[in-house]
């Protein structure tokens, strides 16, 4: 799975940390989603969906080895 984390962070203008304390979890956490070392649960990417006011497969999306 691919996502846009990092850049819809940059259009909001948050860093990791501000993130991580809006949605309720680790600054780790958002580093290691946007590295696609962690696959966010529903609830997480609801939280991420409500921060940037965009569904989540605007910035979560399938590759073709998934």
């Amino acid at each position: 799975m691919k996502n846009t984390l990092k850049v819809q962070r940059a259009i909001l203008d948050l860093t990791q940390d501000d993130l991580a304390k809006a949605i309720g979890v680790s600054r780790q956490t958002i580093n290691s989603i946007e590295k696609n070392r962690y696959v966010p649960s529903t609830v997480l990417s609801l939280k991420l969906s409500k921060v940037f006011k965009i569904p989540v497969n605007e910035f979560f999306t399938l590759e073709e080895t998934d």
